[in-house]
């Protein structure tokens, strides 16, 4: 069984044998979720790569943990890197595109006011609570996940501003009507997923991105699974897996 996994501010600096300290919330889960004690192990990260496993010593109180370190490691960078770029979904279903793709990789994830998408975030201060939420979607995501880089979430971004940040880049918008095959375009380099919004893509909206249409299958997915069949799809043909 795989170790629990908790965020730590920075372990940059972890050598094997150190003690570590775990405090505030990452602690109290660790003490009163997980009810761990001295003696039993659990794996910390920074959400940058550092890993580090180690053993409890102590518990002070309900919020604080220490730990000796057993192993320190980095995890690698996966090539070729995933951006996703998700217009925004309905409420309901945006946490749960966030959570999907970082379950499955995504390096970053990009919120895209796609022009026909029933969610607006023209509010700047509706928009920074929003993307608070798909943060801590992504934080939870990846410590259940198990993995070692949490993606950052960024945006929202009109389609203009989009299209001046992919273009000249690996960029694939999924499309229905699409007759080419994720299994045949080249992917190298910051490979950009576009995910349209429940209402698709306008003929006119597609024209403005620098973004060649690919198609994942038959099938028409929803806009909140569409992400985590991409990287799935990407890491049987690419090295991430």
């Amino acid at each position: 069984m795989s170790l629990p996994v908790f965020i730590h501010p920075d372990l940059s600096r972890v050598e094997m044998g150190q003690q570590v300290t775990l405090e505030g919330a990452e602690a109290r889960h660790a003490v009163t979720v997980k009810r761990l004690e001295p003696g039993e192990r659990l794996k910390l990260i920074d959400g940058t790569g550092s890993i580090v496993e180690a053993t409890v010593t102590a518990t002070t109180g309900k919020d604080g943990l220490s730990a000796v370190a057993d192993s320190v490691a980095q995890a690698r960078e996966p090539q070729p890197r995933v951006v996703v770029v998700q217009a925004i979904p309905k409420s309901e279903r945006a946490e749960l595109a966030v959570d999907l793709a970082t379950q499955s990789g995504a390096d970053e994830i990009i919120a895209w006011q796609a022009e026909r998408c029933v969610a607006k975030w023209a509010d700047p201060k509706k928009a920074a609570k929003a993307l608070a939420k798909w943060q801590a979607s992504a934080v939870a995501a990846a410590k259940q996940s198990r993995r070692a880089r949490i993606p950052q979430v960024r945006g929202p971004l009109s389609t203009a501003q989009l299209a001046q940040e992919i273009s000249g880049s690996c960029a694939y918008v999924l499309h229905e009507e699409a007759t080419a095959s994720i299994r045949d375009v080249p992917l190298q380099g910051t490979v950009y997923i576009l995910v349209g919004p429940e209402g698709g893509i306008g003929a006119d909206e597609l024209a403005k991105l620098p973004a060649q249409p690919i198609k994942l299958g038959p099938e028409v997915l929803r806009t909140a699974s569409a992400a985590m069949v991409a990287l799935a799809a990407i890491g049987m043909r690419t090295p991430r897996w």
